[in-house]
Order: structure tokens, then sequence, then C-alpha cells
């Protein structure tokens, strides 16, 4: 069979499957599972992986598993990754496949990722490579608890060695049937801070004895944008944004303190380190203005992902081979972090977006929305574009 009749069968054999995709996805979607807590998620992986004949291993980084279709000589190794891990946050979609699970849901993809990944090794069970092998990993707790770095300790990349990684991600942002990448620095570093305002509570009919944290808090929320606007360069991309808080008894009585969480979003290393002395000190500032004091818990998270320029040229490839021409374009940085990251630390990796935005079918809702669902015709598309990427980047590693 020669390449180009090895690479169009590719989508007829993904499209082939389609309905099993649908399907898989589908029950993901029934049954999300938060970080960590992806047992089921992993038991369903591991029944389709040992239905199709593939060797895998499992609890790696905790609830991930590995999978490892070998090709028929030996070789260097390509891998492909998707996340399974859910959202908390209520399902809003009157649909029959919305999820079952109270304040649980698939409001970000993993769950199109895990099907993605799960047709990809089946495409690639009939299309084996020549040479060398193809690492499988579903990773658990993308969304905040770092699971990849869990993976990596447990030797994720490790016998054999990765030589390459790619992953997807679905994105209402392209329609389906096009795909996205972003070269070099594609993602923002995020990182995480708890904010305490300590007042003096009291009864609200005489505010002047007491300190007023939820009046402080007001404040400070306001004068926290103001590092964005007038403390950083306008073209160093910045974003400081308070998620949630939570003070106070009742309506008849002033709190005593408030607590806030938030996240920051940076492209910049330097400005990254600088952040969590500019919040102290304006926090500090206004706090002391009003008699109140603070405490502020900062943490690092994600870096960025970096993609190695390299590959593109192996992702045009597949986009070109799969979608067609013209339906890989380049994009900007995103202020969303990612923890494909790590693997991209470590060996050189790219991270792509995939179309699923469909006006007639209602999938337009961005990442993270109550109301966030996919077109699944992407579903075969998102498969073969995974294993061609695979298949081309092993020839590459074979020819170099």
């Amino acid at each position: 069979m020669n390449e180009t009749k090895q690479e169009s069968q590719l989508l007829a054999d993904a499209k082939n499957i389609h309905q099993e995709l649908i399907a898989w996805r589908r029950h993901l979607h029934q049954h999300p599972e938060l970080g960590f807590e992806e047992n089921d998620t992993s038991l369903f992986v591991q029944e389709r992986l040992r239905q199709l004949g593939i060797e895998f291993q499992s609890g790696i980084g905790r609830t991930g598993v590995v999978g490892l279709i070998k090709g028929d000589e030996p070789g260097p190794t390509v891998a492909l990754r998707a996340d399974m891990d859910a959202l908390p946050i209520q399902d809003a979609k009157n649909v029959p496949y919305a999820s079952k699970i109270e304040g649980k849901a698939h409001l970000c993809g993993h769950d199109a990722h895990t099907t993605i990944l799960l047709g990809a090794a089946t495409l690639l069970t009939k299309n084996k490579p020549k040479k060398g092998q193809v690492k499988l990993i579903f990773q658990p707790a993308e969304e905040g608890f770092g699971g990849a770095n869990e993976m990596i300790k447990d030797g994720v990349l490790k016998n054999p060695d990765v030589e390459i990684i790619s992953g997807l991600h679905v994105h209402h942002t392209a329609e389906t049937g096009f795909t996205t990448v972003c070269p070099g620095l594609s993602s923002a570093a995020t990182d995480m801070f708890n904010l305490t305002i300590h007042g003096k509570g009291g009864h609200a009919a005489h505010p002047h004895l007491s300190v007023d944290s939820i009046a402080v808090t007001s404040e400070v929320v306001s004068a926290l944008q103001q590092i964005v606007s007038r403390q950083v360069d306008p073209i160093a991309p910045l974003v400081i944004t308070i998620g949630k808080i939570e003070g106070g008894y009742a309506r008849n009585v002033i709190a005593p303190s408030v607590r806030l969480e938030g996240t920051v979003r940076t492209l910049d290393l330097q400005l990254r380190s600088e952040i969590e002395e500019k919040m102290n000190r304006v926090v500090k500032g206004i706090c002391d203005a009003f008699g109140a004091t603070h405490e502020l818990e900062y943490e690092y998270g994600y870096p960025s992902v970096i993609n190695d320029e390299t590959l593109i040229p192996i992702l045009q490839e597949a986009s070109d081979t799969i979608l067609g021409t013209g339906k890989l374009s380049l994009a900007k940085p995103s202020m969303g972090g990612e923890d494909f990251s790590y693997y991209a630390q470590q060996v050189p990796g790219i991270f792509f977006r995939l179309g699923i935005r469909n006006e007639s079918k209602g999938t337009t809702f961005p990442l993270h929305h109550p109301m966030f669902d996919i077109d699944e015709d992407a579903l075969p598309l998102g498969s073969a574009m995974l294993t061609q990427f695979a298949l081309s980047a092993l020839r590459r590693l074979e020819n170099s």
C-alpha cells in the first residue's frame, strides 16, 4: 500500500467508527469525574484498549492509563495524550446525554479528547507503524491538579523513551473541519492565589465601630485591576481574575473577614515573577488605609506550553491529508492554561486546536460554559489527525 492510499484510508477508517465514537463520548459525558477521581473513566479506557488487544498499564499518575502500540520493527516512540477529567460545574444542556452527576460536567471537552484518542488507538491497530511504537497517554487531573506532572513522575515518558509528543484540544473558535496551532509560546502560565482580608466584625447599624472587610474587599478587587492597566507594559499580556468571594454571616452583620480566590495569567517569565509582590503592595496599601490586614497565599501553577516549531510541518502534513489543504491556520497565544506544558518541557511537543464550532448545531459556547458542547462530526477528524501525526512523526524520526 503506498503512502497516499494509506493516508486517505485513515479518514475512511475513522468515519467507519463514527457511531462508536459518538457512543463513547456520550457515555463519558454522562458520567464525569473530577481530577484524580477518574476511576470509572479509567476502567472504561482500559476495557476499550483490552478489546483492541493493546497492552497497557493503569495507575500511572494515580488514575492514568498508558497504552503501547508496537510497530512491525523496533524504533522510536511518539506519544499521543488526552486528558480525562471533568469540571465542578453544573451541566445546563437539555440533551439526552447531559451529565447525570450533580455539579459535575465535561465542559472543557475532555470527554471528546479521551474518545478521540481511543479512536486513534483503534485506527493504529489497523495502520500500525512499520518501525517504532505509539504511546497512548490517558491523563487524569488536567484541570488545576497537574496530572501531567504526576504521570511524568511515574515514568510515562520512559520505557520506551518518548521522542515526540502531541495532543489536541477541541475549541469553539474554529469551525468543524479546521484546526489551528500557535508556534512557540502558545499558552499562559497559570498561577493561583487565595487572599483573605481581615477587618473587625460588628453590627451593621454601627459601621464606625467596626472595620468592614466587605467594603475593603470591594476596593481591593478594583485596585487589583489597576495593576493590569497601570503598572504593567500594555503589550505584556496579564490577566488577574477573582473567581470566588466568600464572607459575611447575615444582612445586619459586618463581616470580620472575606476570602477571595483567583488566578493570574502571564506570557512573560519576568512579569510572572513580579506579580506577587505587586499584589501584596497594592492590597497592603488599601488595608492600611482602612485599618484592615491581609494574608496572600500565592501558588505558581502550570508553565506556558511551548510548541516545538520544527513539528509544525508534521502537523501541516496531517491536516492537509485528513482535513484538506488550507485547513490549518496559525493562531495567537492563548491566556488559557494547559498542563501539556510539562510534557513539552521534557520532549519536543506540539499542542493544537481542533475545531468543533457549528452554528446550526449550537456548538458555539466557550470552554467552561454550562452550555458547552461539541459538534460530534469532529470526533473522527480528531482521531485521524492524531493517527496521521503519529505515523508521520515516526517516519521523520526514522529518516533523521
